[in-house]
């Protein structure tokens, strides 16, 4: 009786720890030329890499794969966009996969029909679960659209977005947000009823720092930008909700690390960069979820 209890004990021990979910972290290494990489983490602050690259870029101008963002549908379609070229897009990559291992044949989404669109940068994919649909938002520069600013007219972006339900039909691409500088890198996050949060990067030349808005519907309108919360020379936020905080990841461009700030609220923030561990060589993408079933068997590849 004892042994059939200690077999059954392991079983479900087993079967938890299969079902269980842990964060996923998309990622790439320069040049971005070689694809998609991951990083997982079973409690939001230390990631371990997974070796292997899992889908190679054959679509776009240069066929590069910065960027990634991948999140999941209710279906359990994991759904994947990236950014395909510096310039010259304009559009960015897209595939699907139901274990992150098989994806389906890549595909080039045009978002941007105006010709004079120098480029689409940075997809990121939001779910939104009050319309059943996904959001993508990226940043865009159209020369002379905006006060240029100080910034050169190839260089003044603003964030853009589309929505699908299936990613074969998009509603027609519409501004996001305006907030007065060059801004790129979005990442919107949904913290309640009529709730939602945009960090994003203000990247014009003496800021390239991260900024936060609010707004009561994803689709706006947004707030006007905060602040800077973070030092210079950061890009790509990826934020994770660990326990009752949230974990706010950025790409250190000049140091070739990553940093991270611990909120609550998203207008008093703590550094914990130094309670995290990134592997080195990992850039930017996105946080997500992924049952360790599937983590475990991208590990036995």
């Amino acid at each position: 009786m004892k042994k059939f209890i200690t077999i059954l004990t392991f079983a479900i021990a087993f079967m938890t720890s299969c079902s269980s979910e842990v964060y996923v972290f998309s990622s790439f290494h320069e040049p971005a030329t070689d694809g998609l990489r991951y990083l997982y983490s079973k409690d939001g602050m230390h990631w371990d890499s997974i070796p292997g690259v899992w889908l190679a870029p054959y679509v776009g101008t240069q066929k590069v794969m910065r960027d990634p963002s991948i999140q999941r549908t209710p279906d359990g379609t994991y759904h994947f966009v990236w950014t395909s070229s510096w310039r010259g897009d304009r559009g960015f990559g897209y595939a699907s996969s139901k274990d992150l291992k098989n994806w389906s044949k890549e595909r080039f989404i045009e978002v941007m029909p105006d010709t004079s669109t120098v480029n689409v940068w940075a997809p990121e994919l939001f779910y939104d679960e009050d319309r059943e649909e996904m959001m993508i938002v990226w940043a865009s520069c159209i020369p002379g659209k905006f006060e240029r600013g100080i910034e050169d007219e190839k260089n003044n972006h603003r964030l853009y977005y589309t929505t699908t339900k299936d990613f074969v039909n998009f509603t027609p691409t519409k501004l996001l947000i305006d907030p007065g500088f060059s801004c790129i890198d979005a990442t919107l996050v949904k913290r309640g009823n009529k709730d939602y949060v945009m960090v994003l990067k203000d990247n014009t030349r003496p800021e390239r720092d991260l900024k936060i808005a609010f707004a009561s519907d994803p689709h706006g309108p947004w707030t006007k930008a905060s602040k800077p919360f973070t030092e210079l020379f950061v890009e790509g936020p990826a934020t994770a909700k660990v326990g009752k905080d949230y974990i706010i990841y950025y790409d250190r461009y000049k140091k070739h690390d990553f940093g991270a700030m611990r909120t609550r609220d998203f207008k008093n923030f703590e550094e914990v960069t130094d309670l995290v561990k990134v592997p080195a060589g990992h850039k930017h993408g996105t946080i997500f979820k992924a049952p360790m079933k599937l983590i475990k068997d991208l590990m036995k590849k």
